[in-house]
């Protein structure tokens, strides 16, 4: 169930919500006049949440490559490897 708390709440409780955030590991939603304004994370969750985000780019591009045929056996791209660390 997600944490709701006001923005009054941010205010006067920070510290209780930053210790809520880095314990559970997750966002705490922050309303202001009643409605969804903000999303608090820590840092860790939130570079933890960009890294997934990246990670999903990457396989996205490889699954394009394969679609156009932009590939070629995993024995020749070892062997260009190799070839390029005896330089």
């Amino acid at each position: 169930m997600p944490n709701i708390r006001s923005s009054a709440d941010l205010r006067n409780g920070y510290n209780e919500i930053s210790t809520f955030c880095h314990t559970y590991n997750e966002p705490v939603f922050i309303t202001k006049n009643g409605k969804g304004d903000l999303a608090v994370m820590s840092i860790e969750a939130y570079e933890s949440l960009v890294g997934r985000f990246e990670l999903y780019d990457l396989i996205k591009d490889g699954l394009s490559d394969v679609e156009k045929g932009n590939t070629r056996p995993f024995s020749e791209a070892m062997a260009s490897i190799r070839e390029r660390r005896r330089k």
